[in-house]
């Protein structure tokens, strides 16, 4: 099957390549080969796109160019903000953090448990949504950092990134979001949000995989990871210029269409989850009752397993997911909708959808038409 014949609502995995990202990236892969750290004038060059791409990136996250550090992952910067603020103060040594947060985090904090790092995980409600007031409980005079993802990959919920970080600051506590999913889809403005550390990748927002960001508020510091003298010896190794161009354009394109993205996006969303629910009457919508990201739908089939709907959507020239693509392949259910409440059956039964801006109506449509089709036949499978 061709990629023209594909329908890709997979977004929250990775998304494709910006036509504007790939120009810029292809120019600067053939043009514009210098180390920025040479003192000629191709190194020059090289050292000015990263300049200017770093200045995009602030303006997209309400920054200053000298707050943002460029890693190779946002993987890299959740580790480099959670390693770091450890490593600020040895007699600070716990963190709080939520249930539902990514698998990066997750597994870097269970191996840092086996090394005498003591963590507290905040408790969810059925949309998802954790408990501020758990949360500031959990602050002790040993706490390093409060970490809590901006919006959730699997759901699409938006958690009260504001509210935590303010908790953070009053206690004197650094904050960290991995706002990996928020970046490009939903207002992100650091002068607004008091956050110390934000973490966000490329490739989730239509620029390259490979290219990620730290940001990290003035006055804010961290023992390296990666020692050498760039990103102001933050994150030592050679610059991946290229992607980091494209980064830039990808950032400047989802600042400037920010509104009209989300607007299209949740129109799209909103006709998939009708034309489903509508059809289907034992489907059900994951933390449709709160804030969610407006290309984001979680959709629960009764208890139809779900890697057996996806095979079949796949063969059908569709691609979805059953959550988030780090720990897909197996067979455990999701940890997010199981702190959600989900029985472990009900977990597994969950499809996800992610749109972008290159999502159509006539796709959304196709779903609609080939879904039914796929599911009513499990369905009674199942009651059988």
């Amino acid at each position: 099957m061709s990629a023209s014949d594909t329908i890709y609502v997979d977004n929250n995995a990775t998304t494709p390549l910006a036509p504007e990202v790939l120009s810029a990236m292809t120019a600067c892969l053939t043009d514009c080969y210098g180390n920025p750290s040479s003192l000629h004038h191709v190194g020059a060059m090289a050292k000015q796109i990263v300049m200017d791409a770093r200045s995009k990136v602030a303006n997209l996250l309400g920054a200053t160019p000298a707050e943002i550090v460029f890693t190779s992952s946002a993987t890299e910067s959740n580790h480099l903000a959670i390693l770091g603020a450890l490593g600020r103060d040895r007699s600070r040594q716990h963190v709080v953090t939520t249930v539902v947060e990514h698998p990066s985090t997750r597994l870097l904090l269970s191996r840092l448990i086996s090394e005498g790092v003591t963590v507290t995980e905040i408790a969810v409600d059925g949309h998802g949504i954790p408990d501020l007031a758990a949360l500031e409980a959990a602050i002790t005079p040993h706490t390093a950092l409060v970490s809590m993802m901006w919006a959730n990959n699997e759901t699409g919920a938006v958690l009260p990134v504001a509210e935590a970080a303010a908790i953070a600051a009053a206690h004197g506590v650094l904050f960290h979001t991995d706002a990996v999913q928020a970046v490009g889809r939903v207002p992100v403005d650091m002068r607004q949000v008091s956050a110390d550390l934000l973490s966000l990748s490329g490739h989730k927002l239509h620029a390259a995989k490979g290219i990620g960001v730290l940001f990290m508020r003035k006055g804010c510091k961290l023992p390296s990871l990666l020692y050498g003298h760039q990103e102001r010896g933050r994150r030592g190794g050679t610059e991946n210029v290229a992607a980091i161009a494209g980064l830039g354009v990808a950032a400047e394109l989802a600042l400037k269409n920010l509104e009209t993205d989300s607007a299209y996006v949740a129109a799209l969303r909103h006709r998939l989850e009708r034309g489903l629910l509508q059809q289907l009457p034992f489907a059900s919508v994951n933390s449709g009752g709160t804030q969610r990201l407006a290309n984001t739908s979680n959709i629960r089939f009764g208890e139809i397993d779900a890697e057996i709907t996806l095979d079949r959507l796949d063969k059908a020239g569709i691609c979805a997911s059953s959550g988030s693509a780090c720990t897909a392949g197996g067979t455990e259910p999701s940890h997010v909708l199981l702190s959600m409440g989900l029985s472990r059956t009900e977990a597994l039964a969950a499809v996800r959808f992610s749109l972008s801006r290159y999502n159509t109506v006539l796709e959304v449509d196709r779903i609609l038409k080939v879904l039914p089709d796929i599911v009513r036949p499990l369905a009674g499978m199942v009651a059988c």
